[in-house]
């Protein structure tokens, strides 16, 4: 690995995160009136090529999203991680997306609630530290190299909050007591298998196929948390997008919850539509048992969980790869609770 080159990166990175979010002053924090604008004639989705974004794959797959959405175009854009998409849905590159919890919270704050609106969520669980053989124990973990998805992704933020909380100390650019790489999930496949870093914090299915080629899982983040339920992704939209066009927002949900219970109903076939995407995505499917597996580990659901959002917040102060500030406003829930059964709280922390 270029260790030079590494360091580079990680730190164009969190400048680039921690310089705050180019979001249009023109997006009110006050709350958008639903029955304004008008459908937009094209929304541009991101999403990531992993398990854990298994309804915008399963959507996309089966003509979900776009029956949902009618007349509107939809057009799509891959990627790795969420710090990545949020600087897209901040520049205007895309109008909506699939992505974890911490960027959209870092967004909002450095924007001061005007970047982006949580509107539902998507998966639960599905994330774990995976490590190569020989290491047990956290107290193994002195002097050894992880990887995360990238600098700032919710991922990388739990790694760095359970490193602390284990009395090690690391650092945004590379430093510390464990060394933190973020990586390209497929890279860091890539370097496991050549015994280049130690082990990974990474959703599904990236935990399976590391446990697949050898690795075990140290920490199942799911053991973190109460009753295991933690947000993995969930979908957020533009703030400027939302105001425009709510109506589209709407039906881009109702496909997000729809696409939800045709997962639920379809046990079998969402197996095979997930890995039909991935091949269509990524060019390679899934081995049967690492799907199977990464399966078991996810639930799906379009309740974004609120309630865990101010322990995540806590997490990335601690972490260091956020500054403080409120998210008072980082949910707009009505929309999902227009066209769901079974209506969510934003627990306090905007509109439901």
């Amino acid at each position: 690995m270029n260790t030079r080159f590494t360091k580079l990166s990680i730190l164009a990175a969190a400048a680039m995160m921690l310089a705050g979010c180019a979001a249009s002053a023109d997006a009110a924090t006050k709350p958008v009136n639903l029955a304004s604008g008008s459908p937009a004639s094209e929304v541009r989705l991101g999403y990531f090529a992993n398990v854990t974004h298994a309804p915008a794959l399963v959507g996309l797959q089966e003509g979900i999203l776009q029956k949902d959405l009618g007349s509107t175009k939809l057009t799509t854009q891959i990627f790795n991680a969420g710090p990545a998409a949020v600087e897209a849905l901040t520049a205007g590159a895309i109008d909506a997306a699939f992505l974890g919890p911490n960027p959209a919270i870092n967004s909002f704050i450095q924007s001061d609630g005007r970047s982006l609106r949580i509107v539902a969520g998507a998966a639960i669980g599905g994330a774990a530290l995976v490590v190569r053989d020989g290491i047990t124990k956290a107290s193994d973990l002195k002097g050894k190299t992880l990887a995360t998805p990238q600098l700032g992704n919710t991922q990388d933020v739990a790694l760095r909050t359970w490193l602390k909380q284990q009395g090690y100390t690391t650092d945004i650019s590379g430093g510390g007591d464990v060394t933190i790489t973020p990586t390209d999930n497929a890279q860091t496949l890539t370097l496991f298998q050549q015994g280049r870093i130690d082990g990974a914090w990474v959703p599904e299915p990236w935990v399976s196929r590391l446990v697949q080629d050898g690795g075990h899982v140290l920490v199942d983040e799911a053991t973190l948390w109460k009753d295991g339920a933690f947000p993995t992704t969930v979908l957020a939209v533009s703030a400027d997008f939302l105001a425009k066009h709510p109506q589209t927002v709407k039906a881009l949900v109702q496909g997000d919850v729809d696409a939800i219970a045709w997962i639920q109903d379809n046990r079998t076939d969402a197996a095979t539509a997930i890995d039909a995407r991935l091949k269509a995505d990524t060019g390679k499917g899934l081995p049967d048992a690492v799907l199977a597996r990464a399966l078991q580990h996810v639930t799906f659901s379009a309740d974004p969980h609120a309630e865990t959002f101010q322990e995540l917040v806590d997490h990335g102060l601690a972490a260091g790869t956020q500054k403080k500030g409120s998210i008072d406003g980082l949910f707009d829930l009505r929309l999902l609770n227009e066209v769901s059964a079974q209506k969510v709280s934003a627990d306090g922390l905007g509109l439901d």
